[in-house]
Order: structure tokens, then C-alpha cells, then sequence
């Protein structure tokens, strides 16, 4: 049978404290109190002692601990979950088969050497990455049941346990309370946990509602992550959408700074457990990605070298819409930020100041080594107190603006110059070291120092790896991780399947949903559909996905008199799921947001700028067929409804003109899509964003320039539109249906 950590689990009961659980590391009783040998001294001492400050036991124990363990708690990588092994590809050198797993049936301890998109790296078993490497940083992917989460982080905690000195594993994750198809770096799991819609829908049900959506939300995130042991989220994106082809669209709250900002007044203290920090029941937070990575240049995402350049056409732009909802996150002590990968583009920029009303000096340097925006505008200007943790694969991959810096002073550089804490991306435990070392050796004195840089930045000292490590150590001291790291599984699987949040979640996903249009055809009650037939299909990018979807959306609507022939159909529904680009690589040219089958676009050259030749793009298989199946409907006398998905900000051009009713949905269940389009449920939904009229507004000219500004939201964009472009009203950018109404930040329809 197997080991598992729960097996050989001792708890002990601190009156008025906290509860001390261990596998194997000794307690110390004293004063009728109990305390967990975390130090290994075997005596209460600062480190030992649960009623000191968190800060101070922090500060005590980075003096105990060696270089070499100090080191591995710098950075933060991918960690795999032996019994959920992801599929073999880019993002993972792993092969199933090779998998190896502990005497629990848990643990990973096979080892691999591999390429990821982050570079080549040799991987140890579980054990040896914790106990010889000693990382205590890792990121899970998984998408595990509640118990086998639970199983698997009290595995990790037992392992870490077995080391001279006692630092928990610290496992992050993206968000796990959100529909939408999986994607990684992004939203990795969902489905287990309550399920929301998108972080787009949530913000369109909320401005419909009230921000008890909200609480409601963060609150069962909080319960269901502690109860699984997972202490700690790299969510949410506080960023503004302003840039409309930004892929990462998808995962913000929209492009309205008040409404963002008011969304993270309310999800940092229910998520951590308190306005004032990190709780014992609370799940620490990284909010991202710092200074708001809305200002793409045209939509250009920082993964690729295309997209490094934030963007800031217009004056003070960056104060105005881009910094409010961070300085809510330092204002309520969010655990970490995250800053994102791009620079700013001082070139090609309007003056932006710092709060202080002095011009923002703009360093070519990714945000994450960028000492005048970290240290200065962040920490010293905004009051931030939390530690830094920067986005995935800066040292090797995203190294925009330190390209001429080798991986150790990479490291150097963002640690000790930027004031970064944790480094995401590889265990670059070799390069830390030597980053360290160069500092103590004469490394330097037969080798050059990079022109622009001094050595004291390019190495890490003691004080800055103590400083870095003294962070997170407090972080969990905080999160009492040091004295109760363990879970209950069948806990954890309660926590998951409370009724209430699932129940909350659905009454989210039915107020998301956004009346766009609607000629009196909604709602289509069943007096209307009484002898009448219905014809369904979904759309997706991919046509085999849209014959799936479409089964089960016609087994949705078994209920009613279907037909396979749109001819015949008195009514025609259709769900629209268009996709465009991808994550982690460039297209062509800009992402495209018509729907559309086949379009010729144009590409682009090195600079991001338009060329003369061409490329096809589709982002919905057989898009063209929605107005062919909407001329037979019609021809009829029918009906057609539609709803888009919005993952972006569709130009809706190839869409609204052919269809009678039409709503938006953001990840949003389609049962929850049905129960409004057959009224057992009333629109409230608003949109999130602006959806841009056409490719007019998106235009790009021959220097790169876009027409409508990168950095200025959709609601605020016409301000800065050439009056050529300029309706009766005053309008340009956002798109106009048939009946006159503009598909505008906060615009929806009721019944």
C-alpha cells in the first residue's frame, strides 16, 4: 500500500495558537506550548517561535541558512505531478513513460534532460530537487481532483520536512476558478474548483449587478485553495486592456481602470484573508503583470521580440489608466507583483511622469529589470512592501533589454539592481551560484564588464539574496505554512463541491451574459416556439471542435422540434466561438479580430510595420456560412439568434447585420447562454470592453503607427480619432448595429 504523508501525520493543539502538524520533524514542548523544530536547533528560538512576528522569524532564519539554500529559493519553475503527466511537446521534455513514481504514488522521481520553451534543463526526481537543490518554489499545472492535490502537496511538505533546515514548498498556480479553454501560462486547470466565467464575464455580471459577484467569488477561491494546500495564485491581472489584439485580453477585467480597480478592492482581502496582508486561512496573491501590459505595440504580445515594447502614445497615459488598479493592489498589501516582460518605448512615447510629477525615466529594460519602475515607481513612490516575482523565462527567453548580459548576470542584475525576489522560469541554481561567486572570486578582473553596467549590479550579494529570500520566507511564516502545512483530502474535496459556489458561480455565468441586440425575437419562450422549428450550430476556429460543440449543443436542445436544414427553420441558433493567434508565437502580421474564413491580410517586417505581402487569416471555420444560413432562415420568415464568445474584441462586421438577436458571452456557460435566450433568465450583462468598428480603426501605417492609440482605452479612444472618421455623433472607433446602438464599454440590453 502506499506512503502516503497523511498516514504518519501528528497534529498538536496550541491553546489560542496555532495547531503544529509534522511528519517526522520534531516538536518541542515548553511552557505547555508546542513548537516545531523548524531550524533544527532543537530549541525555541526566534525561527521556532509562532508568537513572534512573521517579519522577525523571517529575518532570523535567513542568518541559519546556507548560501546554496538560499540560492535555490530564488527562482520558481514548472513542477510535475507524477500522477496527472502532461502530454509530451514544447512545453514539456517529459515523456509519460518515463515516469517514476515515490513510494506514495505521488511524487515524480524520475529524471529527465530536455528542452522546454524556456531552454534546456536537467530535472531531478521531487526528492533531489528539494533536499540537494533545495527548491522551495514550484508551479503546478495539474489539473488533479481536490484529494490527489491534497495528497501531493502534504508529499511535498513531508519531503521538505527530511532537510536539515525546514522551509515549506511554496506551490503557485494559475487561476483554477474560471471557464475557457485551457491554456498554458495562462489558465491551465479549471473545472474542479466552482466554476466562474471568464474574468471578462465576471466584470460584465458585476457592472450589471453589484460587486457581491465579486465576494462571493474570491471567497470560495480562497476556502477551496486552502483546503487543498495551495497557498499561493498567480492571479489576478490587474492590467487594462487598451490595445484590442492583445492576446491576453481574455484574462483581464476589461479596459475600465475605476471598475478594475474597484474589482481588486474587494478580491485582495476575501482571496489573502484580510486588507492588511496574508492570513493563516488566506491564499497569498501575485497580482500582474506591473505597469499594466495593455500598452502593446498593436497588439504585439511580449512572448515574442515583436512584441517587447510597452507603448505610451499619449500623455500621461501610464497615471491615468494603466497604474490605478496597482496602486489598489499596494494599497491592500497584495502579497507579489508581478512585472511584465516588455520595456517601454521611449522613442516612439509621449512624456510620461511618475507620482511625484517628474518625467518617468523610461530604461530599455524589461519591467522586470527595470530599477526606475520597480524600486523607484513601485516600491519607493506607490509604497509596495510585498516581493517581486517575475513572469516566466526572463533570464532565457524574454530578455528584452539585457539581451547583452549573459544568464548570471541576468540573475544579478534583476535581484540585486531591480529588487526582484523570485525568478520564474528554470531552476537556475548553477547561474545563481555563480552569480554569487562572481562577487567573491576575481571573475571580473579577467573578464569584462558589459559596456553601461556596473559590477555590483551583474552579482548577487548576501544582502540582496537575504533581502529576496527574507520576503517570501515571511510570506509563509504569514500563511502559518512553517507549522501547519498539511490538508485533509476529504476536506479539501468538500471544500471544492460546496453547493453554494457552484450555485454562485452559474448565477454569474447567467448575469455575464450581455444583450447586444434584440429585434423582439428574445425571449424565445415556448409560446413562440410552439409548432416551430429550430436549427443549431456552434462555430468554432477549427472546424472539427465547431461538429463537436454543435452535438452538444443540439443535445442541449433536444427538447425542441430540431432540424438539420436551416431552410426549414422558423428559428436558427447559433453560438459563434472565434479564435485568433497564439500564445507564445507571432502571426504573420497583427491578430486579427474579424471573423472571418480565409482573409487576406497583410504581414508584417521585422519593426512591426505593414509590408505588401499577404497571408490568409481564420479565426472562425466557415464564418462565411452564418449569413448564407441567416438568407435561408430569413427566406422562410425566421429567425436568427446568435452569441459570440468573447475571448477578444470581435469586430462583429461578418455577424450583427445577419442575425436578429444577438449576445455576448465571455467563457460563459452555454446552458447559462440558453437560459436567456429562452427568458428563464433576464439580461443583465454590460459590456467589459469596446468592440472596434472595423479594420478602419485598427489601421497601421508604414512607420508602425496605429490609428487609434495602443495605450488609451476603447471608451476614451475617439478623443484622439481623425475627424474623417467621425460619425454625426461625435463616434469613430467603437462599432454601431443596425438599430443605431454603439457596442460600447458598459452597453447592454434588457428584456
Amino acid at each position: 500500500m502506499a506512503v502516503k504523508a497523511s498516514d504518519n501525520l501528528k497534529i498538536f493543539s496550541n491553546p489560542g495558537g496555532p495547531s503544529i502538524s509534522t511528519v517526522s520533524r520534531k516538536v518541542i514542548e515548553k511552557d505547555g506550548l508546542y513548537f516545531k523544530d523548524i531550524d533544527g536547533t532543537g530549541e525555541v528560538t526566534k525561527v521556532n517561535d509562532w508568537r513572534l512576528p512573521a517579519g522577525e522569524r523571517a529575518a532570523a532564519y535567513v542568518e541559519t541558512l546556507t548560501t546554496q539554500e538560499k540560492v535555490g529559493q530564488l527562482f520558481i519553475s514548472d513542477w510535475r505531478m507524477g500522477k496527472y503527466p502532461a502530454p509530451k511537446g514544447p512545453m514539456n521534455p517529459i515523456d509519460p513513460k518515463d515516469i517514476r513514481l515515490d513510494e506514495s504514488g505521488t511524487l515524480d522521481e524520475g529524471e529527465f534532460r530536455g528542452k522546454t520553451i524556456f531552454g534546456d534543463q536537467y530535472l531531478p526526481g521531487t526528492s533531489v530537487l528539494l533536499k540537494e537543490w533545495f527548491a522551495r518554489h514550484l508551479i503546478l499545472r495539474a489539473n488533479p481532483t481536490p484529494d490527489d492535490m491534497a495528497d501531493y502537496l502534504n508529499q511535498l511538505q513531508a519531503v521538505a520536512e527530511e532537510c536539515e533546515h525546514f522551509v515549506p514548498v511554496s506551490v503557485a498556480s494559475n487561476s483554477r476558478n474560471e471557464n475557457g479553454e485551457a491554456v498554458f501560462g495562462m489558465n491551465d486547470a479549471m473545472g474542479v474548483f466552482a466554476t466562474w466565467p471568464g474574468t471578462m464575464g465576471i466584470a460584465a455580471a458585476v457592472r450589471g449587478d453589484s460587486m457581491e459577484i465579486v465576494d462571493r467569488f474570491a471567497d470560495a477561491v480562497r476556502r477551496s485553495w486552502n483546503a487543498a494546500g495551495l497557498r499561493k495564485g498567480y492571479m489576478y491581472m490587474a492590467d487594462v486592456m487598451t490595445d484590442p489584439r492583445w492576446q491576453r485580453t481574455y484574462g483581464t477585467f476589461g479596459e475600465d481602470p475605476a471598475l478594475v480597480s474597484e474589482i481588486f478592492k474587494h478580491l485582495i482581502p476575501r482571496i489573502q484573508g484580510s486588507k492588511d496582508g496574508v492570513t493563516k486561512d488566506g491564499v497569498a496573491m501575485t497580482v500582474k503583470h506591473f505597469p499594466g501590459g495593455g500598452a502593446r505595440e498593436n497588439g504585439f504580445d511580449p512572448h515574442y521580440a515583436a512584441g517587447q515594447w510597452n507603448v505610451y502614445q499619449t500623455e500621461g497615459s501610464l497615471q491615468k489608466y494603466h497604474l490605478p488598479a496597482f496602486q489598489v493592489a499596494v494599497d491592500y498589501n497584495a502579497a507579489s507583483i508581478m512585472p511584465y516582460y516588455a520595456k517601454p518605448a521611449k522613442e516612439k512615447s509621449e512624456p510620461q511622469t511618475d507620482l511625484n510629477g517628474q518625467p518617468m525615466e523610461m530604461k530599455p529594460y524589461g519591467f522586470a529589470y527595470n530599477k526606475p519602475f520597480i524600486d523607484g515607481l513601485l516600491r519607493k513612490q506607490m509604497g509596495f512592501k510585498g516581493y517581486i516575482n517575475s513572469d516566466t523565462g526572463i533570464v532565457h527567453n524574454m530578455k528584452w533589454g539585457v539581451e547583452m548580459l549573459d544568464e548570471p548576470e541576468r540573475i544579478g542584475f534583476a535581484v540585486t539592481n531591480a529588487g526582484v525576489d523570485v525568478i520564474s522560469g528554470l531552476f537556475d541554481h548553477e547561474y545563481g551560484m555563480e552569480a554569487y561567486n562572481r562577487g567573491k572570486n576575481d571573475y571580473y578582473e579577467t573578464h569584462p564588464i558589459p559596456e553601461g553596467f556596473a559590477k555590483e549590479e551583474l552579482i548577487l550579494t548576501d544582502e540582496s539574496i537575504n533581502r529576496a529570500v527574507g520576503r517570501t520566507l515571511t510570506e509563509m511564516f504569514e500563511l502559518g505554512m512553517f507549522e501547519d502545512p498539511y490538508r485533509n483530502p476529504e476536506k479539501a474535496v468538500a471544500a471544492a463541491v460546496t453547493k453554494q459556489d457552484w450555485e454562485n458561480a452559474m448565477d454569474a455565468h447567467q448575469k455575464s451574459v450581455t444583450l447586444l441586440k434584440n429585434d423582439g425575437v428574445l425571449p424565445l419562450t415556448a409560446d413562440k416556439l410552439a409548432g416551430k422549428k429550430v436549427y443549431a450550430e456552434a462555430f468554432n476556429k477549427k472546424g472539427e471542435a465547431g461538429i463537436k460543440n454543435t452535438e452538444a449543443l443540439r443535445n442541449l436542445l433536444k427538447h425542441l422540434d430540431l432540424t438539420e436544414d436551416p431552410g426549414e427553420a422558423d428559428y436558427a441558433i447559433l453560438m459563434i466561438s472565434p479564435s485568433s493567434g497564439d500564445y507564445f508565437s507571432a502571426t504573420p502580421g497583427y491578430l486579427e479580430l474579424d471573423i472571418c474564413d480565409g482573409k487576406t491580410v497583410c504581414n508584417v517586417n521585422e519593426k512591426g510595420c505593414p509590408v505588401e505581402e499577404t497571408h490568409l487569416e481564420t479565426t472562425l471555420a466557415g464564418a462565411g456560412r452564418i449569413a448564407e444560413i441567416a438568407a435561408a432562415v430569413h427566406a422562410k420568415g425566421g429567425k436568427v439568434i446568435a452569441n459570440v464568445n468573447f475571448t477578444l474584441a470581435w469586430q462583429l462586421g461578418n455577424v450583427e447585420p445577419f442575425v436578429d438577436a444577438l449576445t455576448a458571452g465571455y467563457d460563459t456557460y452555454t446552458s447559462a447562454t440558453l437560459d436567456v435566450i429562452f427568458g428563464r433568465f433576464s439580461p443583465v450583462g454590460k459590456l467589459p470592453i469596446t468592440l472596434p468598428r472595423g479594420d478602419e480603426v485598427l489601421a497601421v501605417n508604414a512607420d508602425g503607427v496605429c490609428i487609434s492609440r495602443n495605450d488609451v482605452p476603447g471608451y476614451d479612444k475617439d478623443q484622439y480619432m481623425p475627424d474623417e472618421l467621425k460619425d454625426e455623433n461625435g463616434k469613430a472607433y467603437a462599432y454601431r448595429d443596425a438599430a443605431g446602438n454603439y457596442y460600447e464599454l458598459n452597453f447592454g440590453l434588457h428584456y
